[in-house]
């Protein structure tokens, strides 16, 4: 509910298309989101962390990575 004085809540608008959530991420690389977390804890993975504490995923980084271990997997079974 919007009126004078209020915002819109931000948890409807879509993020940019630029980074992932932690689910699309774990959705890409057939993992659990808490893999995902994990991972970037530990450096496997590139995020950067939302005002609120979230961390978000480059996407072009996440789908290269995700490209680059489809072909290795893909070449184990030449």
């Amino acid at each position: 509910m919007t009126g004078p004085g209020r915002r819109p809540s931000s948890r409807n608008l879509p993020l940019p298309d630029a980074y992932l959530r932690t689910s699309q991420v774990a959705d890409l690389l057939y993992v659990s989101p808490k893999t995902v977390s994990r991972w970037a804890k530990e450096g496997k993975l590139p995020f950067l962390r939302t005002l609120g504490g979230h961390k978000r995923y480059p996407e072009a980084d996440i789908r290269a990575m995700v490209a680059e271990l489809t072909v290795q997997v893909g070449t184990l079974h030449s």
